[in-house]
């Protein structure tokens, strides 16, 4: 199982997580961040006291998937991310340890203490 986690522009993540659905990705989380990027106009630029930097409004995506689908989706974001800049937005592939429902259940803690 892996984690796919991209950094995209704004204005390209309603495409990104219309194909990403449409080809069976369900378990999806949009957050809005800040980042470096190269804004694609000043309506995505804020300049952040904290860093003392211009920063772009961002978008961070992350889905889990089976390692077999992960070339896929990881395609999907490539291709409907896209802006015209020369890079428009950074894709990290991570493994998942393990994947557990909250359901109610209470399972044994890793270290085989009580919780």
């Amino acid at each position: 199982m892996k984690e796919v986690k991209a950094f995209v522009h704004r204005g390209r993540v309603a495409d990104i997580v219309h194909a990403l659905n449409a080809a069976g990705y369900r378990h999806l989380t949009v957050i809005d961040v800040q980042g470096l990027l190269r804004a694609l106009s000043a309506r995505e630029e804020n300049y952040s006291l904290e860093i003392g930097e211009r920063v772009t409004r961002e978008v961070r995506l992350e889905l889990v998937c089976s390692d077999d689908t992960v070339h896929r989706a990881v395609q999907l974001i490539q291709q409907f991310g896209r802006t015209g800049q020369p890079v428009a937005g950074w894709i990290y592939v991570s493994p998942v340890e393990q994947a557990l429902p909250i359901d109610g259940t209470v399972l044994p803690s890793l270290t085989g203490g009580a919780p």
